[in-house]
C-alpha cells in the first residue's frame, strides 16, 4: 500500500494531518522539512505528497521541481500553503503540481483531493504540468474563485492549446492572457493584443493578416499583419465574437492548419503563434445569440478559462485596493471606505476598483483615503448588494458577516432549499456550508420552498 508523505514543518499540523489521512484510510508518513522528505521518497513506496511552499530548511516549489525532474515524477504532489499567492499557485500548477490548497484547510476538499491524487497514480497517469514571475501584471486574488483561474493558467501555460477566456468586462481577461504568455516557455517572444471591437470592420483583414502592395486604395507598401508579427509568440485576439463571420472562416484555417494569406496576395504564410481570445459575449454553441461559428469555438475552446466577476470573488478587494495603492501618495483606506467598497455591487469588476482607488488617491491630501473622496456612485445606496447592510452602522467584520449571510440564503433559495446544491453554487464542502448555516443563524424556512411543496 503506497504511503501519504506529509511534508510540514509545524509538528501541531502534520500531525493533524497525518491523523486525518489516517482515520480515512490511508497509511501516512511525515517529514519535517525538504532533507527528510527526500530520504522518504529516495525509500519509495510514495503514492501522493502533501507538500508545504515554505519549509524552514529549504522552499517547497524547489522540491517540486526537483520530484518533476526525477524518478518520482509520477508521484502526485499537492501543494499547501497559508499565503494566496497568484504567482506562486501559477508556478506550483506550472511545474507539476496535481492541486494547490491553502490553510486553514477544509477537511472534506483536501481528502477528496488526496483521493483523486492516489487515483491518478494509480492509474499510472503522470502528475500534471510546469515559470513564474511578478510584475505590473501580476493576478491579484486570494479567493477559491482567483485560485481556481490560476491553476488552470499553470497548466494552460505549459501547453501551446489554443485558449478562450471569457468573462464580463473588467475582469481581467487581457491579464489572464499575459500570464499565460509570460509563464509559457513562448515567454521570450512577441505578446501581440489586439481588440476586435476597436477595429473598423474595413481594417481588421489587413490588421489580423496583412496586406500586399496595390491591395487596395491607400495600400502602398507591403504590411504584415498581427498573426504574423506575433512569430512564435503570443496572439491575443480580445473580444474576438465581434469578427465578422467570414473572417471567422479565415481564423479558423490559421486554427486548423497554421496558414494564411496577406489581403491581395497568393503566397501562404505559416502562422507559428498561439492563439488566445477573448470574449465577454456568450459564444458557447447552443445557447442563444452565441456570437462564434460552432466550429470556431471548438478550436479556439480547447482549454476555456472562465473570469469570476469581482462580485463572486468580493474578499479579494483589499488585496485590489493595497496593489491600487502602490506607488500612489495615500498609502491606506478608512474602515469606512472599505465598508462602502465591500458592499458595492461593481458593474465594472476590477477595472472600475482599480480606477475608483486611482481617482481617490488622487482627491485625498493625506495617506488615508476617506469615504468623501469615492465617488457618488460607488457610495449611492442604490448600487449596493445586500439590501440589509447598512455599512454606516457597521464594523467591516459585521458588514461582511451580514454580506456572507445574504449569499448564502440566496444560494439556499435558487437551490429550493437543497443544502448539497447550495453548497455546490457557492464552492463550498457540504459540511463547510452546515457550519456556516449554524453560524449565521440560518434555517430552512428562510429558503424559498418550490411551489405546491
Amino acid at each position: 500500500m503506497t504511503a501519504v508523505l506529509v511534508v510540514e514543518d509545524e509538528a501541531k499540523l502534520r500531525d493533524a494531518l497525518a491523523d486525518a489521512l489516517a482515520a480515512s484510510g490511508h497509511r501516512t508518513l511525515t517529514a519535517a522539512g525538504v532533507t527528510e522528505a527526500r530520504k522518504h521518497v529516495a525509500n519509495g513506496s510514495i503514492g501522493c505528497i502533501l507538500l508545504d511552499i515554505r519549509l524552514r530548511d529549504g522552499d517547497g516549489l524547489a522540491l517540486l521541481q526537483e520530484l518533476r525532474s526525477g524518478a518520482s515524477r509520477s508521484v502526485p504532489v499537492i501543494m499547501v500553503t497559508a499565503y494566496g499567492d497568484s504567482d506562486r499557485t501559477i508556478q506550483a500548477m506550472r511545474d507539476g503540481a496535481f492541486d494547490y490548497v491553502t490553510k486553514p484547510f477544509d477537511l472534506d476538499r483536501l481528502l477528496a483531493v488526496v483521493a483523486r491524487a492516489l487515483e491518478q497514480f494509480q492509474l499510472a497517469g503522470e502528475a500534471v504540468p510546469q515559470p513564474a514571475s511578478s510584475s505590473a501584471d501580476a493576478l491579484v486574488g486570494a479567493s477559491e474563485a482567483m485560485l481556481a483561474v490560476t491553476k488552470v493558467i499553470g497548466r494552460a501555460s505549459a501547453s501551446d492549446a489554443p485558449v478562450l477566456i471569457t468573462g464580463e468586462t473588467g475582469t481581467g481577461k487581457e491579464l489572464v492572457a499575459r500570464a499565460i504568455h509570460r509563464y509559457s516557455s513562448r515567454s521570450a517572444e512577441p505578446f501581440i493584443a489586439v481588440n476586435v471591437a476597436a477595429l473598423a470592420p474595413s481594417l481588421i483583414e489587413s490588421e489580423l493578416f496583412g496586406h500586399e502592395k496595390g491591395a487596395f486604395t491607400g495600400a502602398a507598401a507591403r504590411r504584415l499583419g498581427r498573426i504574423e508579427l506575433a512569430g512564435a509568440g503570443t496572439l491575443l485576439l480580445d473580444e474576438v465574437a465581434d469578427l465578422d463571420p467570414s473572417l471567422q472562416t479565415k481564423l479558423l484555417r490559421v486554427l486548423q492548419d497554421g496558414a494564411f494569406e496577406r489581403v491581395g496576395g497568393n503566397e501562404v504564410i505559416k502562422s507559428r503563434a498561439r492563439i488566445v481570445a477573448a470574449t465577454n459575449k456568450i459564444v458557447r454553441p447552443g445557447q442563444a445569440g452565441a456570437a462564434l461559428r460552432d466550429d470556431l469555438y471548438y478550436r479556439l475552446a480547447v482549454i476555456e478559462i472562465h473570469v469570476p466577476t469581482l462580485r463572486e470573488r468580493r474578499s479579494d478587494i483589499p488585496l485590489l485596493v493595497a496593489h491600487a495603492l502602490q506607488g500612489a501618495p495615500a498609502r491606506a483606506v478608512t474602515e469606512q471606505v472599505m465598508r462602502e467598497l465591500m458592499t458595492y455591487d461593481w458593474p465594472g469588476n476590477v477595472r472600475e476598483l482599480i480606477h475608483v482607488i486611482a481617482r481617490a488617491a488622487v482627491m485625498t491630501s493625506g495617506d488615508v483615503i476617506d469615504a468623501v473622496a469615492l465617488p457618488n456612485t460607488v457610495r449611492e445606496p442604490a448600487r449596493r448588494l445586500g439590501p440589509s447592510i447598512d455599512p454606516s452602522t457597521m464594523t467591516l467584520k459585521e458588514a461582511l458577516a451580514a454580506f456572507e449571510r445574504e449569499v448564502i440564503v440566496a444560494a439556499l433559495e435558487r437551490a429550493n432549499n437543497n443544502r448539497s446544491e447550495a453548497a455546490r453554487q457557492l464552492g463550498l464542502a457540504r459540511t463547510h456550508l452546515y457550519a456556516k448555516l449554524e453560524e449565521h443563524g440560518i434555517t430552512a424556512p428562510e429558503a424559498k420552498k418550490p411551489s405546491g411543496s
